[in-house]
């Protein structure tokens, strides 16, 4: 069967494009009248509507390519991961949501300018907008290569630099004129169109595959390498595995909070909603639906294993071999093995994430941008309206559009060099924002201690510690061999560590500090 997309795929590419654009038209015909509006859908977003925008900005195409890329390449431990998933749900339904409800503040960062101080509180907006870069930039690059492979058929540096820029370009045109109000609707129909995609995938394998499934089980659970593909649970004590359950009830618990507490790209959607009830509420819906949408894709690539692998492919004959790389293994089975038309469905599921995770991370980084920058900085030289400031979030969405696209580019060479699974790559290069951000918060929330001075030391501190201990510096750096080969679960704890101990350093702020800054900060 040809890989090459016909007529019919392209039609429903094209009509796709056409239904997110008539769902932004709908939702929102007017244009957003104040910076509330735009950036926070004037909090009025309903708790399962938060929850299918929470959980269709976080299972992007790291979701879509990386699960089957894990299913095929080993087993089911990441689903382990959902245990450190629901204690970081518990913690931020109840730490931390209410007390951005309480501060009324529209990014999670101003928390910190009412404890620390405006310089404390951009510190934290800007270490975020550099790990938002770096992590939409990795997601970015997943996607293009799912673009890469339907436009051109192979997966190169040039391929992948040209649908990163097509797919930056049409998330960025969605995103412009509607902010959140909009996004959240737009994820709506990506959740639908994502997840309908995996089911008719999934269907489409099990018909190839004719198998029992007493069969696909024992073939599964003794693979020829002797790996059990069906395992749950990596019980192990090695610091290099990132899914052991003990890094799952560590570091996978801080990664979580850090995703869901502290990345504006998340907490947006839980700062839309009516109060902190609400916003709790559609943060345990979404943890909940993402379980079974998790395990599905990787059961995609427990079937691709046996489609290319397994007793049957064996006397399958070329038609069925699959020579490429792993990460490629899920867009070779839609473009050589799906029916025109029901190709550029399954298709589009990537596009589909792909789309909607970069659009609500333009936004988030636009509304970080724009709030904690340039809307102190302005209001204090000029008197503008609301206008004002959501002309200016556009124009900062064009910036981190250019930078997040620099960043996709990027990662092609950064994951090639690594080899590392597409799951552990995403997830691992959050670590340079999130150890910083945590060790800061938790000082803020847990102790008096800590200083304007103390937040920027740490949070340069947690993104050096986490740069130290990548295998490739911390080799060259002659480490302890424990740490030259650290799961990313683990240097995200060694991160957290030093920097709540830098931040910590800093002199304990007086409660009357702490009144003055958070008047200093109504004032502008």
């Amino acid at each position: 069967m040809s890989g090459a997309f016909s007529g019919w795929d392209w039609m429903v590419v094209g009509l796709y494009f056409l239904a997110v654009a008539g769902v932004g038209y709908a939702v929102n015909r007017q244009d957003s009248g104040d910076a509330r509006d735009y950036f926070l859908a004037s909090g009025q977003v309903p708790a399962w509507l938060a929850a299918i925008s929470v959980l269709a900005t976080t299972q992007s195409a790291a979701t879509f390519l990386g699960g089957p890329d894990f299913g095929y390449r080993g087993d089911f431990t990441y689903l382990s991961t959902f245990l450190g998933a629901f204690l970081a749900v518990v913690i931020v339904a109840h730490v931390f949501i209410p007390r951005f409800y309480a501060n009324n503040v529209t990014t999670v960062y101003e928390l910190l300018g009412q404890r620390f101080g405006p310089s404390a509180m951009k510190a934290a907006g800007g270490m975020f907008l550099v790990g938002r870069i770096i992590a939409g930039g990795a997601r970015l690059y997943l996607a293009a290569i799912a673009v890469a492979m339907i436009i051109f058929g192979t997966v190169t540096a040039a391929n992948v630099s040209v649908a990163s820029a097509f797919l930056i370009l049409a998330s960025f045109l969605f995103a412009f004129h509607k902010g959140l109000k909009a996004i959240v609707w737009i994820d709506l129909l990506q959740f639908i169109v994502y997840v309908g995609a995996a089911i008719g995938i999934t269907l489409l394998l099990l018909h190839r595959l004719d198998m029992p499934l007493g069969s696909m089980i024992q073939t599964l659970s003794a693979a020829p390498d002797g790996h059990d593909k069906l395992r749950l649970f990596d019980l192990t004590a090695s610091l290099s595995a990132p899914f052991s359950l003990w890094a799952s009830l560590t570091g996978i618990v801080l990664l979580f909070i850090g995703n869901y507490a502290l990345d504006q790209d998340t907490t947006q959607r839980l700062l839309a909603c009516r109060d902190a009830r609400t916003s709790a509420k559609g943060l345990y819906l979404s943890i909940a639906a993402a379980i079974p949408i998790v395990w599905l894709f990787i059961a995609i690539g427990s079937l691709l294993y046996l489609f290319y692998r397994g007793p049957a492919a064996a006397g399958a004959g070329p038609a069925r071999a699959f020579q490429g790389e792993d990460i490629t293994v899920l867009m070779h089975f839609i473009l050589t093995e799906a029916p025109a038309g029901i190709r550029g469905m399954m298709a589009i599921g990537v596009i589909a994430t792909a789309v909607g995770t970069t659009m609500s991370a333009l936004n988030a980084m636009s509304s970080v941008l724009i709030q904690d920058f340039y809307r102190p900085w302005h209001a204090a030289r000029h008197q503008a309206g609301e206008h004002h400031y959501v002309m200016a979030g556009r124009f900062g969405m064009a910036a981190v559009s250019a930078a997040t696209l620099v960043m996709a580019i990027g990662s092609y060479y950064w994951q090639h060099y690594t080899r590392a699974p597409l799951l552990d790559f995403v997830l691992s290069v959050m670590n340079f924002a999130y150890a910083g951000l945590l060790g800061v918060y938790f000082t803020a929330l847990f102790t008096k201690r800590g200083s304007s001075a103390s937040v920027m030391v740490a949070l340069a501190g947690g993104f050096l510690v986490v740069l130290a201990l990548q295998p490739a510096v911390a080799r060259a750096l002659s480490l302890p061999a424990g740490l030259q080969n650290l799961a990313f679960p683990w240097q995200l704890c060694v991160g957290t560590l030093a920097a709540f101990a830098l931040c910590a350093c800093g002199r304990a702020v007086r409660q009357t500090d702490g009144a003055t800054r958070r008047a200093r900060l109504q004032e502008i």
